[in-house]
């Protein structure tokens, strides 16, 4: 895929106004389809359209929520955290900023005990 093809591609992600109110409840905080549904006022179809289109292009990340008595489910977090387009010399150049998050909850952490309890809460 050329360049100019993927500058479109991630231009038209970002014209589609559903995936922009996505993006931005997502950046204040995990949510799931159903939670998205309701904050963004669309249809959990167009949640699960939007959240796709999203993660292919690495706009999204999903973590899985466990739940002791019922089905697990996703949650979303926005990784997008900038996006810039220049212009030089007749040719448009685009560069994508996304947060840096951790693999895992108190990764960052180098005592074991703040490691251990940053991860039981996230569970």
């Amino acid at each position: 895929m050329s360049e100019d093809s993927a500058l479109g591609e991630l231009l038209d992600v970002l014209s589609d106004e559903y995936a922009r109110d996505i993006l931005a409840a997502t950046s204040i905080k995990p949510m799931s389809a159903q939670q998205l549904a309701d904050e963004c006022e669309m249809s959990k179809p167009t949640v699960y359209r939007r959240v796709e289109r999203l993660r292919a292009h690495g706009l999204l990340e999903e973590q899985t929520k466990v739940r002791t008595s019922n089905n697990n489910y996703s949650v979303y977090t926005a990784t997008l955290s900038e996006v810039s387009i220049t212009l030089n010399a007749g040719t448009f150049e685009a560069a994508l900023q996304c947060t840096d998050e951790e693999s895992f909850p108190g990764e960052g952490e180098s005592d074991t005990a703040d490691r251990f309890t940053k991860m039981w809460e996230d569970l």
